[in-house]
C-alpha cells in the first residue's frame, strides 16, 4: 500500500526530531530520524512509501497537498512534537480535504499524550506511541489484506485511538530486541532525502546520522527520549552491522565528512565503544564520526576512539552545581566533568558541552557557576538552554504540579521565530530571567577574546574545520549579538 511518511510544515527549519524541537539559532536541523526508520521497515515489507520533511525542504502546506494530490496516500504517518502539535493536527485535518486516508500521529508529544492528542480533532484516527516502527508495520500489513476491523486495530500493540468517544489503548509493544533487524536508514536518506538539507553545527558538513542503540541506561528526569521514545532500555546493534553500514556510507555518500551516531549515550557500554574502534580500525574505514557522550570515558578509550577517527563527542554537562546534578539524576560529579575534560584533550578530541539552567534548586549564583564552568571546561562549542519540559518526563509532571508553568498553551513553547522559549517560571527566576541568562552565558563564553582567536587558529590549522564554523556563525552571530 501508498503510505506518507511526513515531518509536516511548520517553521523553516524546524528540528522536530530534535531532544529540544525548535529552529535552532545556531542552524542545526536533524534528520527525520524515526520516521526514516519506519519508512526502511515498510519497505522492506513491501510497501511504497514517500518521505517527506518539509522543514528541510522548505515545502508550504499547499506543496505537500500536490504531493498527496499526486502520491494518493492511503496512509499518512505524521511526526509530532509538543511546540508544533496544533500546527501538525491542523495540517492533516488540511490534507484529509485533498485525499481521505488513514492518519496516524507519532512522536514524542503524541507518545506522551495520546488521548489528548486524538481529542484535538477527528481527522486523526490512531497514535502510534514510543518506538512505532514495528507497531506502523503491523497496521499497514493489516490494511493491506483488508483486515483492518476495530477488533483488529485494538490488538496491534503500541496504538491508540477513540471509539465511539471512548479512549481505546492496545496496551504496551515490546521493544525491539534485535536491532540488526532494521534496515540501514542511510539506505533511506539515499533514496529520499538529500543529505545536504541537514546540519549539526558541532559537525563537519555534510554528515549522515545513524543510530547503533537505542535507549538510555542513564535516566535524566528532563530527557523526553529516554522517558517516552526510548522506553525499552539499552539495546545495541551488533558492531559487524554497524560497520556494514558505515561502509555502505563511505560508499554512497562520497561526499559526506562526518558520520554521526546519536544514540542517547554512545559510550554507556566500554566494552563495546573498544570492540567498534578495533572493528573500524582493522577495516581500515578512514571517516571521521562523532557521537553523544557522558563525561566519564576513561582516557585509554578515548584515545583508542581518536585512533579510530573520532572527532568529536557531544557531552551533556548541564549544570556547575552538583546539587543540581544530583536533583536531575545526571549521576556524575564537577570533578569527574573536568577530569574527563583533560583527558578528552590529552586524547585530541573535541568537545560540544551542554548546558542548562532552570532545574530543581537553580538560583542566580548556580547559574554563574555554570557559566564559570562552561568557560573553564572550554569545550571546543557550547550551547546553553533555558529548562525545556516536555510531557511524559519526570521534570515536566514535578514542574506542574509546583505551578511552575507559564502555560499550557504548547504552541508557546517556540516564539515568533520559532526559537525556543522557556515556559517555566520558578521561585527567583522567571522564564524571561532564564533566557536572557542563557542568551549572557552565549555571549560570555563566545565572545571571549581567547575563544575568538583560538577559533581563527583552528580554521587556519584545520581547513576541514571551516565549513562547519562558517556556516555555523553565519546564523548565530546574528543571534549572539541581537538576542
Amino acid at each position: 500500500m501508498r503510505i506518507l511518511l511526513l515531518n509536516p510544515p511548520f517553521f523553516p527549519k524546524y528540528s522536530r526530531s530534535s531532544r529540544s524541537p525548535a529552529v535552532t539559532k545556531g542552524g542545526t536541523l536533524y534528520y527525520p530520524l524515526w520516521l526514516a526508520y519506519t519508512t526502511g521497515v515498510l519497505e522492506k515489507a513491501g510497501h511504497e512509501c514517500s518521505l517527506v520533511d518539509a522543514p528541510a525542504t522548505l515545502k508550504t502546506q499547499k506543496d505537500v497537498e500536490k504531493i498527496v494530490k499526486d502520491f494518493k496516500p492511503e496512509m499518512v504517518v505524521c511526526d509530532t512534537s509538543t511546540p508544533s502539535i496544533k500546527n501538525d493536527v491542523q495540517v492533516v485535518e488540511k490534507l484529509k480535504k485533498v485525499q481521505n486516508f488513514f492518519a496516524v500521529l507519532v512522536g514524542t508529544h503524541a507518545s506522551a499524550l495520546p488521548k489528548e492528542t486524538l481529542k484535538l480533532s477527528k481527522s486523526i484516527d490512531a497514535v502510534a506511541v514510543h518506538e512505532y516502527d514495528y507497531t506502523i508495520r503491523e497496521l499497514a500489513n493489516k490494511m493491506q489484506k483488508g483486515k483492518l476491523t476495530k477488533a483488529g486495530v485494538a490488538k496491534i500493540k503500541g496504538l491508540a485511538f477513540m471509539q465511539r468517544k471512548k479512549f481505546v489503548y492496545s496496551g504496551e509493544r515490546k521493544p525491539i530486541e534485535n536491532l540488526d533487524e532494521l534496515p540501514f536508514v542511510s539506505k533511506v536518506y539515499k533514496k529520499h532525502l538529500d543529505i545536504k538539507d541537514y546540519f549539526y553545527s558541532a559537525n563537519l558538513y555534510p554528515e549522515v546520522t545513524i543510530l547503533t542503540g537505542r535507549g538510555c541506561p542513564f535516566k535524566c528526569k528532563f530527557c523526553h527520549w529516554v522517558h517516552v521514545l526510548n522506553r525499552g532500555g539499552y539495546r545495541t546493534r551488533s558492531v559487524e552491522n554497524v560497520m556494514e553500514e558505515l561502509e555502505f556510507i563511505k560508499q554512497e555518500f562520497p561526499e559526506a565528512k562526518e558520520i554521526f551516531m546519536e544514540d542517547d549515550t554512545f559510550t554507556a557500554n566500554s566494552e563495546r565503544v573498544n570492540r567498534f574502534c578495533d572493528e573500524k580500525i582493522r577495516r581500515g574505514l578512514d571517516i571521521a564520526w562523532s557521537c553523544n557522550a557522558r563525561a566519564d570515558v576513561p582516557l585509554k578509550t578515548l584515545q583508542k576512539m581518536k585512533k579510530a577517527g573520532c572527532r568529536l563527542m557531544c557531552v551533556g554537562f548541564e549544570s556547575g552545581t552538583q546539587d543540581i546534578l544530583n536533583n536531575v539524576s545526571k549521576g556524575t560529579t564537577v570533578g569527574r566533568m573536568k577530569r574527563f575534560m583533560q583527558n578528552a584533550e590529552k586524547a585530541g578530541i573535541m568537545i560540544h558541552g551542554c548546558f542548562m539552567v532552570g532545574n530543581q534548586g537553580e538560583t542566580t549564583d548556580t547559574i554563574k557557576s555554570t557559566i564559570r564552568l562552561a568557560k573553564e571546561l572550554n569545550p571546543d562549542t557550547a550551547q546553553f538552554f533555558p529548562i525545556m519540559v516536555y510531557p511524559g518526563t519526570p521534570t515536566y509532571e514535578s514542574f506542574k504540579q509546583q505551578g511552575w508553568l507559564v502555560t499550557e498553551d504548547y504552541s508557546k513553547w517556540v516564539d515568533e521565530k520559532g526559537w525556543h522559549n522557556c515556559m517555566v517560571s520558578r521561585p527567583g527566576l522567571s522564564n524571561i530571567e532564564l533566557v536572557k541568562w542563557c542568551d549572557k552565558a552565549r555571549r560570555d563564553f563566545y565572545l571571549r577574546p581567547s575563544y575568538i582567536v583560538g577559533k581563527v587558529v583552528q580554521v587556519i590549522t584545520h581547513p576541514k574545520e571551516a565549513v562547519r564554523i562558517f556556516k555555523a556563525g553565519k546564523v548565530f552571530a546574528r543571534s549572539l549579538i541581537f538576542g
